[in-house]
């Protein structure tokens, strides 16, 4: 402890940035975040149309995102597949209504529940999308094949809590 009262970081430890109040320029290090999740963003919105393209060339890359939720989480509600994504009930309906004209997701009475419906991946849908998948899983695994393991757990983590801290944690999903 200095003698004004603020606490000694240890010998190596890394302070947090400052948090600037609204009129102050944002230190050079988030100025840096910023440029790097912009092109990453841009770069991820580009990968899932291409993905989308590869599940069904008449797939819109919006969609590409509801076909991972339902396969990482199984049947949903249309409502909740809406909330998670963050839109309404009827862009929901009508991106549904193309997955179901493609053959891509069917949809079932809740048993819960008489008056709402189940959405779930047709089997055609589950192996286009366990496909599409494994293909990107392998392009990350050759382009960071010179990382070392630790680089990449390390990198996911980090992510991870980026997501969550902006996010939340009811908001966790990949892709």
């Amino acid at each position: 402890m200095h003698e004004d009262g603020t606490r000694q970081d240890a010998p190596g430890a890394v302070r947090a940035a400052p948090v600037p109040d609204g009129g102050d320029q944002a230190p050079p290090e988030f100025l840096a975040l910023e440029r790097e999740l912009t092109v990453l963003m841009r770069r991820a919105r580009s990968q899932q149309g291409e993905m989308a393209r590869e599940v069904h060339p008449d797939l819109e890359p919006a969609a590409y995102g509801l076909l991972v939720r339902l396969e990482e989480c199984g049947r949903q509600r249309a409502t909740d597949l809406a909330a998670f994504i963050g839109v309404g009930k009827a862009t929901m309906s009508r991106q549904l209504r193309a997955l179901e004209d493609l053959g891509l997701v069917a949809r079932e009475p809740d048993p819960a529940d008489g008056r709402a419906w189940l959405v779930h991946l047709t089997e055609e849908g589950a192996g286009r999308v366990a496909s599409v998948r494994e293909a990107r899983r392998a392009r990350y695994v050759r382009k960071l094949a010179h990382w070392d393991a630790r680089e990449v757990a390390e990198l996911a983590r980090l992510l991870r809590e980026l997501n969550q801290g902006i996010t939340g944690p009811e908001d966790d999903s990949a892709d």
